[in-house]
């Protein structure tokens, strides 16, 4: 039995002046780090995730290009592959971090559990193969991400602790439904 933890989409992009900036979210990438530097002894594994969507198309229907986004299923441009909106917040200290997940790469992915390794290893496969139990979750947007990997990970059979104090949302209301329904789902909501 181990523990992860999984960091969830801290990029610049969905910080504060990002393509799909949130507030509070340079705070979130501090406060992880923070949290690495005093236990990530507690963790037998990190994991990050990031938005990677390619630029030369609309990746799947994701990237709004003929119309505006609706803000649901279609979103302005953001986390193209290798740019600084990709690239993870300056406050996030990457040196603890195990692995690095991909998600995106040319289709709609929200869930870290719809990415990759650089070797093509998915996360539900990660998880089992180093014995995760028990997963805490931090990261951006609490009301999509966060939401989608939190309830992925309960559907793989591991259990989920969301640090509500690590986590930055679109908006409160969603936000709030979204750790409704986590906590509903089995999740446990840790502040």
């Amino acid at each position: 039995m181990s523990s992860a933890l999984l960091i969830v989409d801290v990029q610049n992009d969905f910080t504060e002046g990002g393509a799909l900036g949130v507030d509070g979210g340079a705070a979130v990438a501090a406060g992880i780090t923070e949290l690495l530097h005093a236990r990530a002894a507690d963790y037998d594994l990190v994991v990050a995730s990031r938005d990677w969507h390619d630029a030369d198309d609309d990746n799947g229907g994701h990237f709004a290009t003929t119309e505006p986004p609706d803000f649901v299923t279609t979103w302005p441009m953001h986390c193209v592959a290798g740019s600084d909106g990709a690239a993870y917040h300056p406050a996030l200290d990457t040196a603890p971090i195990h692995v690095h997940i991909r998600k995106g790469q040319g289709r709609p992915a929200y869930s870290a559990f719809d990415g990759t390794t650089d070797d093509g290893e998915v996360l539900a496969d990660l998880l089992r193969d180093r014995g995760v139990t028990t997963l805490d979750v931090v990261g951006i947007a609490t009301d999509y991400c966060v939401r989608a990997s939190a309830l992925d990970a309960l559907g793989a059979g591991v259990a989920v602790r969301v640090l509500t104090d690590l986590v930055a949302g679109v908006a409160a209301a969603s936000s709030d439904a979204a750790l409704a329904e986590l906590r509903v789902a089995g999740a446990e909501l840790v502040a």
